[in-house]
């Protein structure tokens, strides 16, 4: 469907056009073009200039419209690349000894194989997640999952391990674009990762072939995003109908066009939208920053625990490094537990997607959230004050991963859905600071963490930890209270339900006036 172009000569629709005015402003901070109203024609000034959208609201190309199954499907493929580049992100884990011993690097240089894999996680952002809004979700996931996969070449193959660092950093670098899809699949995939890593370095194979088990791992999952992931963003979706439109019929379709296609980027609004917004709504808006302070400590943890198990259960214990590998399998139990619950918790939204027009309180996504930060501070002094003590059995310490797994998939569902219903047309830039700074935090842990349990103990280790989190433990229930009010104050976020709040509250008053309630 095409709408005529009346921009350029004057109209008696004013309100119309005031609307339309800003909508260069809107593609440019990325608010969807289902927005973007229709024209009405003027039988004085016929129209030139035609501008596509959809072929009415049951339109088979608008994604929104794809069958249920589809969206399974689709759906499924994202968790498996999700899955896949965590699992990359912490398969090495468990050779990084051996391979420091090969290499003959210090201890606490192999600790960087992880860490500089996240590193990547932390500079990939600033290009894919705001260069997918420019040219399309598709084009940035075939380059870069392709050249992430290439880069394993390069760890499998290493004759040292300055190589082996250097090509961890661009595969996390390159792998980062499909990290924000699914929040259970970010904490399976590390949970998988040491447990195949750990048997198959101390199978006859060597640690090399962790390296080719990710890389065929990862060529599979880049062949089945290339052969089955469709284009999903819409004004890339409009650009590529109006081009088919004009081939079709180049003489009757040369003046239609997609709205995207006549803006003209500059250098200043393509920084501000790849590295500066990002920055600035952390600075300025404090429920992104409490946010991503809260899931970087989260996000920490878990690369804590691939550093203290060991301490815990090699060390203390004397398991070998393979079934040292199998307790994270508790981790891996929480994260479905976490998954039902949550859709459990999810079971009223479609009530309320019907009662808010479509726009619930983003606070609505806390719930899981509310119940995920308490499992995760007990679970860390469970952890800590159970696995200090040789004498305790060993599948206490164990079963505390189970619920410290629940709690942060909880925790990540909850936190990453409210980002995104808090800044809507923003979520990119919000996701691509959330995941800078807790892949950052991520990176670090590993580096003193084994330090960090053998100097302190277990026990008092694992305090520390926890106290933290025991601090940040209010910030959901202080945002299901207090974010309307800090939402209304944002420049972000578009806070639709507080409007939709004023209009119930005011068609609630007409009725009372007319006798109807």
């Amino acid at each position: 469907m095409v709408f005529p172009d009346h921009s350029l000569t004057p109209s008696p629709t004013t309100t119309i056009l005031d609307h339309t005015a800003s909508f260069e402003a809107k593609i440019k901070h990325g608010e969807p073009v289902s927005t973007f109203p229709a024209r009405s024609e003027s039988p004085l000034q016929p129209p030139e200039p035609m501008v596509v959208t959809w072929d009415g609201p049951t339109d088979p190309h608008n994604p929104q419209n794809w069958s249920y199954g589809y969206k399974w499907f689709i759906t499924l493929i994202c968790g498996l690349l999700t899955l896949n580049v965590t699992f990359a992100s912490s398969a090495p884990s468990s050779s990084t000894i051996t391979i420091a011993k090969e290499f003959g690097s210090s201890e606490e240089v192999s600790y960087l194989i992880t860490s500089m894999f996240l590193v990547g996680y932390v500079f990939g952002p600033m290009f894919w997640g705001p260069g997918s809004e420019l040219i399309g979700r598709r084009p940035i996931l075939v380059v870069t999952l392709s050249l992430y996969t290439l880069f394993h070449l390069g760890q499998a193959l290493a004759q040292n391990m300055e190589t082996v660092i250097i090509t961890r950093f661009f595969a996390g670098f390159f792998a980062c674009i499909a990290m924000s899809v699914f929040a259970m699949n970010v904490f399976l995939g590390p949970v998988l990762g040491p447990v195949v890593g750990s048997y198959v370095t101390v199978s006859h194979l060597g640690w090399r072939w962790v390296f080719w088990v990710m890389m065929i791992f990862a060529g599979f999952c880049t062949l089945v995003g290339i052969a089955f992931l469709p284009e999903t963003y819409e004004p890339v979706l409009f650009v590529q109908k109006a081009k088919r439109l004009r081939a079709l019929n180049p003489e009757q379709n040369k003046n239609v066009y997609a709205e995207s296609e006549k803006i003209e980027w500059t250098t200043s609004e393509l920084l501000n939208r790849t590295v500066l917004r990002p920055f600035k709504m952390l600075l300025v808006e404090p429920i992104l920053l409490l946010v991503t302070i809260y899931l970087s400590v989260v996000y920490g943890i878990i690369y804590a625990m691939f550093e203290a198990f060991p301490v815990i259960f090699i060390h203390i214990r004397h398991f070998t490094t393979p079934h040292d590998g199998l307790m994270f399998i508790g981790i891996g139990i929480g994260s479905v537990i976490a998954a039902l619950i949550n859709i459990w918790f999810l079971r009223p939204y479609p009530q309320l997607m019907k009662e808010w027009r479509g726009f619930p309180p983003p606070e609505k996504r806390l719930n899981s959230a509310m119940l995920g930060t308490p499992l995760i501070t007990f679970s860390i002094f469970w952890l800590g004050w159970t696995g200090n003590y040789e004498s305790v059995p060993w599948y206490v310490p164990a079963l505390s991963t189970i619920p410290l797994g629940t709690g942060i998939v909880l925790v990540f569902m909850s936190f990453l859905s409210y980002l995104v219903d808090t800044y809507r047309m923003y979520s990119a830039s919000a996701f691509a600071a959330n995941t800078m700074a807790r892949s950052a935090v991520g990176a670090a842990f590993p580096l003193f963490t084994t330090q960090m349990f053998e100097g302190m103990g277990v026990n008092w280790a694992s305090t520390l930890i926890g106290g933290i989190a025991l601090l940040l433990l209010p910030i959901p229930f202080l945002f299901y209270k207090y974010g309307p009010r800090i939402r209304a104050r944002s420049k972000f976020s578009p806070s639709r339900d507080l409007e939709i709040a004023k209009e119930i509250e005011a068609e609630r008053k007409v009725m009372e006036e007319n006798g109807q309630v």
